[in-house]
This record gives C-alpha cells, structure tokens and sequence, in this order.
C-alpha cells in the first residue's frame, strides 16, 4: 500500500538537448509543485531501474526520444511488468508509446490522419503531392525524418518506415489531456517554427477529433498530446498522439490556466495511485 505520503519516483532527462524547448525547467517547475502532495525524487530514465523498486510510482515525464536508451528502457518495462510496478503513464498505450505503427492502422481504417503507407506499392495510393515525409516507425523528435521525391520513397518504403504526403498546412495544434479530460490547447502559426506557441480556444468539432484519439487510445491514467494539423481544405488531421513523455509547453500558459493543469495532475495521480494496478 501506498505511504501516507506517496512516494514517486519522477523520470526526467534534464539537460536533454530539445529544439525549442526547455525540459529542465518545465520538470523542475512540476516537480516544485507536486511535493506539496508526493515525497518526489527525480531520475534518469538510465537509472530508473535501480531506484524504482524504492518508489509507490514512476511517473515518466520529459524522458526524451527511447532510441537513446532503448536497452534501459526495455530493462525498465520488463521490471515494471514483474514487479507490478504503478507506471504513469501506464505502458500500455498503443500509439507512439509503442512506435508509429498506430498512424499506419489509423489511416487504414479511415481515420482523420495524415495517409500513411508501408510499402512501395501502395505509395501510389497516396494523395498525390511534390514530395513525400519519409520517418522511422521507431523515430522520435525528428530523428531519420527525409522529404524525398515519389521514386525516392517506393525506394525507401521497406517496412520499418511509414511514408505520407508533405501537406502544406496552414498551422499545427496541439490538444493536451489529462485522463480523458481535456485541459488546453496551444497553436503553432508559423508551420516552420514548431514550439513557437500561442494559446488556442478549441471549438465543438476541434475537441471532438482529439477526444477520438484520446478515447482510441484507451489509457484510463495519465497526460496525453495529440498533434494535428490543419490541411489547406479546413480540415485537422492527425500528425502525432503521444503517449509516453509529451512535453507540455507549460511556458506559453498563463498562470491561472498553468495552475489548472497543476491541480489536475495532481488530483490525477492520487486517483492512479489509490485505484486498481494497471498493467
């Protein structure tokens, strides 16, 4: 059973290098507030395994990509798989928690998604357009990401990546929940400067297409992000659905909807650590 005061092993890469964004300061800034609730000590994702016994919880935050330590990581979901460890958010998400496959299987099924293709004979499936994005199923922030010519990606389409379209889109927006509970959304104007972020008020139809990937996804713990963008013809198609450690942006709030998302999280994590194990 949990301690009076839960103990919460907190993963986190603080000098991971991201473009445009400051990892440490936003862990640094959550961790300062969730003490007020959890005894909270703070850990690589190399080390996670040799701490985490010691813990009520991991919660896995601001990790960076896995490709940078998948032999640690794999080590730490065995663990946490034998021992029954309490892993926010829980590792049974089926989007990029298990790879970009998901975008495959989604835009197969006829969802608002990029189109998306393995295999070289179905590029010619495509919409048709003047270069095509090349990425790695098991990519992360950008890593292995090529824009190639038709030929180039029949070329490349081998299996292990997933090829799609270059759409021009107007902006990117993000959606980011807590649970299955909605709490901000923040829009990106300029397409070639991705964390450059302002705040965006969601209509009706807008939360209706996040709530889709956030009720797909099926995670009844933890913080969610799902990436769109909008295409030149109004619609919001999706880019990405993370998981696993999406970083939250909290910069570009103001306070009172920052200490929103505080509290929510904070009751979030009382409720997943006094709930059910999940597996």
């Amino acid at each position: 059973m949990p301690s009076v005061r839960p103990r919460v092993l907190y993963v986190t890469d603080l000098a991971y290098p991201a473009r445009g964004r400051r990892y440490g300061d936003e862990d640094v800034f959550l961790t300062a507030r969730l003490r007020e609730d959890f005894d909270l000590a703070l850990c690589h994702p190399r080390d996670t395994v040799a701490l985490m016994d010691g813990f009520d919880a991991v919660v896995v935050r601001n990790s960076g990509p896995v490709l940078g330590y998948q032999a640690a990581y794999d080590a730490f979901r065995a663990r946490a798989a034998e021992r029954g460890t309490r892993v926010y958010n829980p590792l049974t998400g089926r989007a990029d928690m298990a790879g970009k496959q998901y975008l495959l299987e989604l835009s197969a099924a006829g969802h608002p998604v990029i189109p998306t293709v393995d295999r070289p004979q179905d590029v010619r499936l495509l919409p048709g357009a003047d270069a095509y994005v090349v990425k790695p199923k098991f990519g992360a922030d950008s890593a292995g990401l090529r824009i190639v010519s038709a030929d180039r990606a029949r070329e490349l389409a081998d299996g292990t990546v997933l090829v799609q379209p270059r759409v021009d889109f107007l902006h990117e927006v993000s959606f980011y929940f807590v649970d299955h509970d909605f709490q901000y959304a923040l829009r990106a104007p300029h397409p070639d400067r991705r964390w450059q972020l302002e705040t965006y008020e969601p209509s009706r139809a807008d939360l209706e297409f996040a709530r889709g990937f956030i009720e797909w996804n099926g995670l009844g713990h933890g913080i969610q992000r799902v990436d769109a963008c909008l295409a030149p013809d109004g619609r919001l198609l999706l880019v990405e659905l993370e998981d696993l450690n999406p970083y939250l942006s909290l910069d570009a709030l103001d306070e009172p909807r920052r200490d929103a998302f505080v509290d929510a999280l904070r009751a979030s994590l009382h409720r997943f650590l006094t709930g059910p194990a999940v597996g």
